[in-house]
């Protein structure tokens, strides 16, 4: 860690001890315990961040509350990679400020991805003056700064920035399992696709070094962590930005060799950069979990080189063909959009093609959004909503049918799932995840949480399966 990375952190560290002693103030001429609700938008990279801001709220004092309802602070961690993500934290909003009338000590607050796209953060003061703080994804490190200056009683702090050379991880966390975690081995993306608003909100790569990252797992291994998933926009790509650096497929193999961690996942691959080093590293550990996202996004060679994606139909299918024969028993899992500007039927059929033949076990599905600073939102070709459904639906179906019989062959297995959490719908029932990604409900005891247990596979659901703990 940088010596600057370490000021910083002592810094935040100095500002969470002065926040508590505040909020004790604030609790006393209250008269009530102030509680806080984080809620969270988006990406696996936005719920290890939104872990950081709970760790930061409950050090400083606070209860943390599941929903907002009754919280005296709401801090909503956002996306806007799609619009919709846009519209639904505008309609949080609408309820947020209904509760602030009520309880005018009420604090709100904004960060993340959203933020720092100039025109929402426009819209957030404009429209939404009542936000007490908004910051973004550059200095996110720096929420215990604001927040001590909230309870200080200022008011209307907006903290955008553009970019930072700041790496500041070692601050409290608090995870949503005890026994896996996320880690964060990069930031940013380097890759401007022609439709994505990422670049632009998370800034350029940074990777983290090496021996931090492995530091920060072997103390998650020691306090009892079984699984990390390892996170980056493009995973494939860490190191690059680090004169001397390790390969990922290096840190995959450090990872695997501490002692503790049982399983090891990452998100997400780009398939330009995923190398053959990368695939004999994941079949020759059994440690990383058989499940790869590989995002498509099209079918088409023609669209995506107007997506920026640099790579064709053909070299996607091939790739994803050797990974499915190098490793049989992996699932492979993808992003597909429908309805990029220009997007003929021929398009569509190119992608129905590409998933009819590597046969996805899942696959997130979406229409296109238009994002304000891409190429693709100024193109006057925007395909009309009425034929993007017709398309969408064509996809989705076949996303269906195909992952549905992929699903199937795991049926009569045993395979080894870590037992996550009680099931909510089925009482006397556990949800387990196996290494491939899926899902397994089975009866057994709550005592199995966060232990790995052998499962017989008995009855396919679609996307889940029903099963048996083989004792």
């Amino acid at each position: 860690m940088k010596e600057s990375d370490i000021l910083a952190k002592n810094d935040q560290m100095n500002y969470i001890k002065r926040s508590s002693e505040l909020l004790k103030n604030n609790e006393e001429r209250s008269g009530k315990k102030l509680t806080a609700s984080v809620i969270t938008f988006g990406c696996q990279m936005n719920a290890r961040d939104s872990e950081k801001l709970a760790g930061i709220l409950v050090s400083a004092g606070f209860e943390l509350l599941e929903d907002t309802e009754d919280a005296d602070f709401v801090l909503y961690n956002t996306c806007t990679v799609r619009d919709n993500a846009n519209q639904k934290l505008y309609g949080h909003l609408g309820e947020a400020l209904s509760r602030k009338k009520k309880n005018p000590d009420m604090m709100v607050a904004v960060c993340g991805c959203l933020p720092q796209e100039p025109s929402a953060l426009e819209k957030l003061k404009k429209s939404y003056s009542f936000v007490d703080l908004i910051f973004g994804t550059h200095n996110l490190y720096a929420f215990p700064e604001y927040l001590c200056r909230l309870l200080a009683g200022e008011r209307h702090i907006f903290e955008i920035v553009d970019h930072t050379d700041n790496i500041v991880e070692d601050l409290p966390v608090l995870r949503k399992y005890p026994f896996k975690s996320g880690v964060n081995i990069m930031f940013g993306c380097n890759n401007f696709c022609t439709y994505c608003i990422v670049p632009h909100v998370r800034g350029r790569e940074r990777s983290r070094d090496s021996s931090d990252i492995l530091e920060e797992i072997k103390k998650l291994s020691a306090s009892g962590v079984k699984e990390v998933m390892l996170l980056g926009q493009n995973v494939n790509s860490y190191g690059n930005s680090l004169s001397g650096e390790i390969s990922f497929p290096e840190l995959l193999k450090r990872v695997c060799d501490i002692d503790g961690i049982q399983r090891v996942r990452f998100m997400t691959s780009h398939p330009k950069d995923l190398s053959e080093d990368l695939i004999r590293t994941i079949k020759n550990n059994d440690k990383i979990c058989r499940h790869l996202h590989l995002p498509l996004q099209s079918g088409s060679t023609k669209v995506l080189k107007e997506m920026n994606r640099r790579y064709t139909k053909e070299q996607y299918v091939d790739l994803a063909l050797h990974i499915k024969d190098e490793i049989p028993e992996i699932a492979l899992t993808t992003d597909i959009m429908v309805g990029f500007p220009g997007e003929t039927a021929g398009d569509v059929d190119d992608t129905i093609d590409v998933i009819e033949t590597v046969k996805y076990d899942n696959a997130f599905t979406f229409i296109y959004s238009k994002r304000m600073g891409t190429p693709a939102a100024v193109r006057e070709d925007q395909v009309p909503p009425d034929l993007v459904k017709i398309s969408f639906d064509r996809v989705l179906k076949c996303v269906q049918e195909t992952a549905k019989e992929q699903s199937l062959r795991w049926q009569g297995q045993i395979l080894d799932a870590l037992v996550e959490e009680e099931n909510d719908s089925l009482e006397g029932y556990v949800t387990g995840r196996l290494s491939n990604n899926m899902i397994v409900h089975f009866p057994a005891s709550s005592s199995l949480i966060g232990n790995i247990v052998p499962v017989r596979l008995e009855e396919c659901r679609g996307f889940y399966y029903m099963g048996s703990e083989v004792k």
